[in-house]
């Protein structure tokens, strides 16, 4: 079957003036950042999850952003355009004058704002939420009102209501701005200007956007200081080198659990069930303290083979990265693999999760596409696991390699002379051996 991912179009809203920049010459998505435009920063978060397919959606100077980005050819994207025309038609009225040009389900986001989530957890939870009756997904940050003003309503993971102009008090989050749309939603609407909040806002009053939390905060250049703020942050991530440790996630940073049914030691699958291993935090934070990014990629395969939701899988995650931030630990990002070769015969709700990918550990995806957008001192960098797997996955991406747990002679086999560079029993002693 074909990467659902890949083949997602990707609607960008490239029509911002950037008249409280100043920029008299140049669309707002072109304002310099370090010598190269703000768009580009973007555009290498969206190659890193391999979308190829992008719809630019412009405005004001239209021609020179056409002239910059081309067919999309040097980035390895296919690049298209849909033109606003003489006048300005907002946002929701710029889609609606491309809807020709849209595929049934695509992407949404903005050309003004850096925007770093797992996008792959965007488009999988959007075709499990149409497959519910939904028309649209936004993903939402917890905000209170710290960034902007919150204007989303979300409880328990559903998001009951959208609405930038009737502020609420229980409105915590806030849009963060990627959505994910059907083009049905679009229908029996007027070719006229209005902005996108209005179509949201009436998807949520009936019932038919699905939210996905994310952790990180955006990045977005309305003023000249948030533009500042976003020169500063690129200028650290994109051109100071520093080294990182990559974590597999189940028997590393938490126990493994015995499920009855399964009568099997395996992941958490709820917050209940999950529990922090012995120094764990100590560690990471010591780590963190050394100047280290810190990274998890894990394999979670059990939506593929029916033993639990994948929005669960999703939710745990979600959660965990929350509370390692409530101890002051900052996971930089938490890959997860839900794929599986094999998976369940049954598994009808997830059929796009059986597959034989490239980020399934012992293959390295998981952590050379974050070496696609981050920095990485690989000379000083570690991958930290419980498995030949973890090992062979820090290999082939260039990583030193710890290995934690008991050196046996299967592990020793699957290796295949592959042998890591250092065997621990305590995570704790991850901090000798790391400087």
């Amino acid at each position: 079957m074909g990467d659902i991912v890949a083949d997602t179009q990707v609607v960008v809203l490239m029509g911002g003036l950037g008249t409280r920049l100043g920029l008299k010459d140049r669309p707002k998505a072109m304002a310099d950042v370090n010598g190269v435009p703000f768009f580009d920063y973007q555009l290498r978060l969206l190659r890193r999850w391999k979308f190829r397919k992008i719809l630019f959606l412009v405005g004001y100077q239209a021609k020179q952003i056409e002239a910059y980005y081309g067919d999309g050819s040097q980035w390895q994207m296919d690049i298209q355009y849909s033109y606003d025309g003489p006048t300005a038609r907002g946002t929701g009225g710029a889609l609606k004058r491309a809807e020709e040009k849209l595929e049934d389900d695509f992407l949404l986001l903005y050309g003004d704002s850096f925007m770093d989530i797992d996008y792959q957890e965007t488009v999988y939870r959007y075709c499990l939420a149409k497959g519910a009756g939904k028309l649209g997904l936004m993903t939402v940050l917890e905000n209170r009102n710290q960034f902007d003003k919150s204007n989303v309503v979300c409880r328990d993971g559903e998001l009951l209501l959208y609405d930038k102009t009737c502020h609420r008090e229980e409105m915590q989050y806030i849009d963060y701005g990627v959505s994910m749309l059907s083009k049905e939603s679009l229908s029996g609407r007027e070719d006229r200007a209005f902005d996108l909040a209005e179509l949201l806002t009436s998807l949520s009053r009936q019932g038919r956007l699905a939210a996905q939390i994310v952790n990180k905060r955006f990045y977005e250049i309305g003023n000249p200081a948030s533009l500042q703020e976003f020169c500063n942050y690129a200028a650290k991530r994109f051109g100071e080198k520093r080294p990182a440790v990559f974590f597999d996630r189940d028997g590393v940073i938490n126990e493994l659990v015995f499920h009855e049914e399964t009568e099997q030691l395996d992941s958490p699958f709820r917050r209940e069930d999950f529990h922090y291993k012995s120094n764990v935090i100590e560690t990471l934070r010591l780590l963190q303290q050394r100047g280290f990014y810190l990274f998890i990629v894990t394999n979670q395969p059990a939506a593929a083979k029916g033993k639990t939701t994948l929005v669960k899988l999703y939710e745990l995650n979600t959660w965990m990265v929350r509370n390692l931030k409530e101890k002051g630990i900052s996971i930089e990002f938490s890959a997860l693999c839900p794929h599986h070769p094999g998976g369940a015969a049954e598994n009808k709700a997830a059929p796009f999760l059986i597959q034989s990918c490239r980020c399934r550990k012992p293959k390295p995806g998981m952590i050379t596409d974050l070496l696609q957008v981050y920095n990485i001192d690989l000379t000083r960098s570690y991958m930290v696991g419980d498995s030949y797997t973890d090992v062979m996955a820090g290999k082939g991406a260039g990583l030193k390699t710890v290995l934690l747990g008991n050196w046996k002679c299967d592990i020793c086999q699957a290796l295949k002379g592959n042998r890591p560079d250092a065997v621990i029993q305590d995570i704790a002693e991850l901090t000798q051996i790391i400087e």
